[in-house]
């Protein structure tokens, strides 16, 4: 049985600009446009030419894709205004792309109260502009603005609005649930009438989240005809946001009653870029990544409870929905309080740590870890501070730079500054070095006393002058006099790898420097630094 194709179009260059907090430059919409075009989407939407110097400087540059068309979005004409002579729509035709998407009305109400223009004057504007890229060779899109709130408030006026495109020869009349508000059994019933007057093989879906149903909404509209899908990368959008494809391209690809009856331009190989697609979405924003995004958070496969765990060891399966390595996600086994030996070996074995799961060894480090979450520590989110604990504990790690004492002081100055200062002792090869700092608080000046005089420490010099804080946590675990404080230390360098350490201790600055000691530790390890003499 031959299946049916249906197309992907991003919008996230466009309709995930309008983010409260998102501003992207030239080359964050050129680095996500070819993360798109690796993935294998239909349509990437630029940007509206002509609204703002960014987009127009965007469409003026040449693009070549693999895979997507290039379409540049604007709205319809303006009334009182010829098509031809636009400028709104003039923008659109010197774009220099092969499609263009045209947002319009078709909602009575919006009509009259957004546009203060008359229904008919409306329909013309819609006909009219269809007509003019129609004429001009475009791939041309209707996006129905409203159009399941209009349908409900109106039919027979919205049904006029989306044919004012479709009878001049649009490619793709899109059904837009702009306010988010529509649930899936609306969108079922809706597009089913819709799909008898306009053939679904010409209809798309362009759905926000404002109930949380996206993603379901579009599904739904699929099942029901539709056959263009648009959305953005992790959902990126407007209020609540849009559809999320990292959730839709998977969905439709590996969920059989999508796989067996419908086919996209992305293939196996490409699905693989997904996980990676997402997290440079984030890498651009400078945000950190939602780790329990669907299929491609980096706690989509991650498994606690010990149950869980043992059974995953013995088929992926059984608390699995998918292989996470299908969407290039990797399955993570957390070590906490509630984990078993299960958890212990697996994880030993991720960090190619080999050893009888009837040593000794094992159950003391379980206990270990419990004794330490029951105090404070919490392991789900510090693997390099497991790994660390671990090795210690089997005698896999050498002492390397010896931290004897140190102190921090802050001081306000008498223009109101406040300024951290510190002073470590170390030592290495039984040579004491005193290192000295200062930062924008405690912990930062800690860590500059020791980064900054990385040539004073011999042998571990090279080794650490790529070492960079990315994070900095502190949470009060408790209240009252035996409040006990976490830290959390993000670390980085210059290959690109981040770790994560932790640190507890009822002094803030005690707590940060065991963080801090194991972050140093944990790089001089990975890095293969000799021992300490």
């Amino acid at each position: 049985m031959s299946k049916e194709r249906l197309y992907i179009f991003d919008t996230t260059l466009r309709d995930g600009a309008q983010t409260q907090g998102v501003d992207f430059s030239i080359e964050d919409k050129e680095k996500i446009a070819k993360a798109l075009d690796n993935l294998g989407v239909d349509y990437i939407e630029g940007g509206w030419p002509g609204a703002n110097p960014t987009d127009t400087e965007f469409f003026q540059k040449k693009h070549t894709f693999k895979n997507a068309k290039l379409t540049s979005f604007g709205m319809t004409k303006k009334t009182g205004h010829s098509a031809d002579n636009d400028t709104g729509l003039s923008a659109l035709i010197n774009s220099n792309t092969a499609a263009v998407c045209l947002v319009g009305k078709s909602w009575d109400f919006h009509v009259d109260v957004a546009l203060g223009i008359t229904n008919k004057e409306n329909l013309e504007n819609i006909s009219e502009s269809a007509k003019h890229f129609i004429k001009a060779k475009k791939e041309f899109m209707f996006d129905a603005e409203h159009f399941f709130d209009g349908y409900k408030a109106n039919s027979n006026y919205a049904i006029e609005c989306i044919k004012a495109a479709y009878d001049q020869g649009a490619r793709w009349i899109v059904l837009c649930d702009t306010n988010g508000g529509t649930l899936p059994h609306e969108i079922t019933k809706i597009v089913k009438e819709v799909s008898k007057i306009i053939p679904g093989k010409n209809l798309g879906i362009h759905a926000h989240n404002d109930t949380g149903n996206a993603v379901a909404n579009s599904l739904a509209a699929v099942m029901c005809g539709v056959r263009q899908v648009q959305g953005t990368i992790n959902g990126l959008g407007e209020r609540c946001g849009n559809a999320n494809l990292m959730s839709l391209i998977p969905t439709l690809f590996l969920k059989d009653d999508f796989s067996l009856n419908f086919e996209t331009g992305i293939n196996s190989s490409n699905l693989k870029n997904l996980t990676e697609c997402s997290r440079l979405l984030d890498e651009v924003l400078n945000r950190k990544p939602n780790m329990h995004l669907p299929y491609v958070g980096a706690a989509a496969f991650s498994h606690k409870g010990g149950l869980h765990v043992s059974a995953v060891q013995k088929d992926p399966k059984t608390y699995e929905h998918i292989n996470p390595e299908e969407v290039g996600n990797n399955r993570n086994i957390v070590i906490s309080d509630q984990s078993g030996k299960s958890n212990i070996l697996s994880r030993l074995k991720t960090i190619n740590i080999d050893i009888d799961e009837k040593d000794p060894k094992i159950k003391k480090l379980l206990n270990e870890v419990k004794d330490r979450e029951f105090i404070g520590y919490s392991y789900d989110g510090a693997d390099a501070s497991f790994e660390l604990l671990a090795r210690r504990m089997i005698g896999e790690i050498p002492r390397y730079i010896s931290i004897t004492k140190y102190d921090v002081s802050v001081k306000k100055d008498n223009s109101g500054k406040i300024v951290s200062s510190a002073k470590a002792q170390l030592e290495v090869d039984g040579e004491k070095i005193l290192c000295e700092g200062e930062g924008n608080g405690p912990v930062n000046a800690l860590d500059n006393a020791i980064r900054q005089n990385v040539d004073k420490l011999a042998k571990y010099s090279k080794y650490l002058k790529d070492l960079k804080l990315v994070d900095y946590k502190v949470r009060i675990l408790n209240t009252g006099t035996e409040a006990v404080t976490r830290v959390s230390i993000e670390s980085t360098d210059s290959k690109g790898k981040n770790w994560f350490t932790i640190g507890v201790s009822t002094n803030i600055i005690d707590a940060s420097f065991k963080a801090l000691v194991d972050s140093l530790d944990y790089k001089l390890f990975k890095d293969n630094a000799p021992a300490s003499l």
